[in-house]
């Protein structure tokens, strides 16, 4: 999937822990630890603004980006 979660560099640079993150932002450990692994389809505007707000970021610092090989050819052939 061309974008990624970049949640665990953010939390790792801020120094905050998972459980404290989920309780601050009112999800739980479970979703959070998907939210950050990237196995979520999608994730609410609510809960992205939540942890932007709590981790001092914003949305682009913790999603990114990267397109994939497919993607990228056509684009080059174009």
């Amino acid at each position: 999937m061309p974008i990624v979660m970049r949640l665990d560099v953010m939390m790792a640079r801020r120094k905050v822990r998972s459980n404290v993150l989920a309780r601050a932002i009112g999800i739980t450990e479970a979703n959070l630890s998907l939210l950050k692994s990237g196995k979520v389809k999608g994730v609410r505007f609510s809960t992205l603004e939540a942890i932007c707000r709590y981790l001092d970021c914003q949305p682009g610092d913790i999603l990114e980006f990267v397109p994939n090989d497919g993607l990228e050819a056509l684009r080059q052939a174009s």
